[in-house]
């Protein structure tokens, strides 16, 4: 209970303005399940049993701090996932994935985290949350640099995966990313590994979305418009190019692993039995 207190009251929700869902998004399935509404301010996306939906950003983005608030699928959500993730193309594509795996009601969501590098991901970290995702709406960050990919919400650090380029670990930095959202069934394996079925009486189930902002470097015309090294004049609402977590921040990471972390792909010798990635090994 302390430790909730804690994290309730250093959670600070995203300050940015609010972008246009009309101007920074389109809707790329679903058949009228994904909607923006409220001049732009509002997004949701709807699942029932002919479809889910999904959208896409306009912007391909390399490198930077993305976020977005979303409200989960209330009720029993069992059987569905609501994906947010950074994706480039291709068999050898780059990624950073948030996925939420819906529950009975009353359950936990699972926040599903995972980092892929030139097509190769098992990165896999899993978290129950130290809130309801359905009751309000929180922020969901990505801060992606050269050297850091870290992920938090309500600007709590949960993951921090670091570039080890050196020790032969592909890191995200070369392929521009767009951002992708989707509302899907996957009652085959998504919650408690596809024992509990999709209740369809329940449909649709609805997500929704709000105040994205990209403090990032679009990508265009085959270039970034932020330079390739950041100036220490740099403005300070692009500090997130050398940002890392301070001790602070690296102390409130550790008490959400402690107390959150339900898997972690670090410690799962049973999967890696000729040896654990060598990010794992990592200070």
């Amino acid at each position: 209970m302390a430790l909730s207190l804690l994290l309730l009251v250093c959670s600070l929700m995203a300050g940015a303005s609010a972008g246009n869902f009309h101007q920074d998004f389109q809707i790329t399935w679903g058949d009228g399940r994904a909607q923006i509404l409220e001049n732009g301010q509002l997004l949701t996306l709807s699942l029932d049993k002919a479809s889910g939906s999904g959208f896409q950003s306009k912007n391909e983005y390399l490198f930077g701090k993305i976020d977005m608030q979303l409200r989960l699928v209330p009720g029993n959500s069992a059987g569905t996932v609501t994906a947010y993730y950074l994706s480039s193309q291709g068999p050898t594509h780059d990624e950073i994935d948030f996925e939420f795996l819906g529950n009975l009601s009353g359950d936990p969501y699972t926040l599903h985290t995972n980092v892929f590098g030139q097509g190769k991901g098992n990165r896999e970290m899993q978290f129950h949350l130290w809130f309801d995702p359905t009751n309000d709406f929180h922020t969901y960050s990505i801060l992606w640099n050269p050297k850091h990919i870290i992920f938090m919400v309500d600007d709590i650090p949960i993951r921090d995966f670091k570039n080890m380029e050196s020790s032969g670990v592909a890191f995200p930095r070369n392929q521009p990313m767009r951002i992708y959202s989707s509302l899907w069934n996957a009652d085959d394996w998504a919650t408690q590994g596809g024992r509990i079925k999709t209740d369809w009486t329940n449909a649709p189930f609805t997500a929704s979305y709000r105040n994205f902002n990209a403090d990032a470097c679009i990508w265009s015309s085959g270039a970034s418009n932020c330079p390739s090294k950041k100036s220490s004049t740099a403005s300070t609402n692009s500090d997130w190019w050398n940002q890392e977590l301070d001790s602070t921040s690296q102390e409130r990471m550790r008490l959400v692993q402690t107390n959150y972390m339900i898997y972690d792909y670090c410690t799962d010798l049973k999967r890696f039995p000729q040896g654990l990635p060598p990010e794992c090994s990592a200070a």
